[in-house]
């Protein structure tokens, strides 16, 4: 699995550890419930979703927006993916943001509200 998948899992991850809305009780009866929630979580997180493309929320899209290169000895050192990711949802006072702004390297960029939906928007080096 590459960096992406890795940074896949991570937010499906934290949208699991929310589960109790993420749960399906007609499927509940195939799997357990960590196993159902689960895989509702992996319904919610969106790889550079098409705009036509009808997304369930609350939810978390992502997006490559960039590599930095980091130089030394004027040559190219290190390449580092920059993703923009934007966490979508209908309560204003969700917790998903806070969960997303402790991974490692980062940062809040922006809020703003569309629609009745609230996104918050954050840049990450994976």
């Amino acid at each position: 699995m590459g960096l992406r998948g890795g940074l896949h899992k991570d937010l499906c991850n934290i949208l699991s550890s929310f589960g109790v809305w993420l749960w399906d009780p007609i499927n509940f009866e195939k799997d357990t419930l960590a196993e159902a929630i689960e895989r509702e979580a992996k319904r919610h997180v969106y790889f550079q979703p098409p705009e036509t493309f009808k997304m369930t929320y609350p939810c978390i899209v992502y997006e490559r927006s960039g590599i930095d290169t980091w130089f030394a000895d004027n040559k190219p050192y290190l390449h580092v993916k920059k993703y923009t990711v934007t966490v979508i949802d209908k309560n204003p006072d969700s917790r998903i943001p806070d969960s997303v702004s402790n991974l490692l390297r980062c940062s809040f960029n922006r809020h703003f509200v569309t629609e009745n939906l609230y996104h918050d928007v954050f840049t990450l080096y994976y």
